[in-house]
């Protein structure tokens, strides 16, 4: 049992100072590409439409399509994007913000 303890805290200690081999950079060099157009459905009761966008993977631009996600009411939906700073862009996840009122 002590064998099994000390081989389960070596791993979760070398686990948690290792990087993932699909970790993305913390910016890209160039600007994103041009958003395809996507076809927005008809609305739904209950859902709100996120839109599409771009986030990295292993250095490239990489598409995620539209969805939809269920409203959460007093909140509203914040697009992800790409923020340009000096010639870097930064990734800015969506998410949910509190709406005031």
């Amino acid at each position: 049992m002590k064998k099994l303890v000390a081989v389960a805290i070596a791993a979760a200690s070398i686990s948690a100072f290792s990087v993932p081999a699909f970790a993305d950079p913390e910016y890209m060099a160039g600007a994103p590409p041009a958003a395809p157009v996507e076809e927005v459905p008809a609305p739904r009761a209950g859902f709100v439409w996120i839109p599409g966008y771009y986030d990295s993977y292993n250095g490239t631009y990489r598409w995620n399509g539209g969805r939809w996600e269920k409203e959460r009411h007093g909140y509203h939906w914040r697009s992800a994007r790409w923020e340009n700073r000096n010639g870097r862009y930064y990734y800015k996840e969506g998410g949910w913000d509190h709406s005031p009122g």
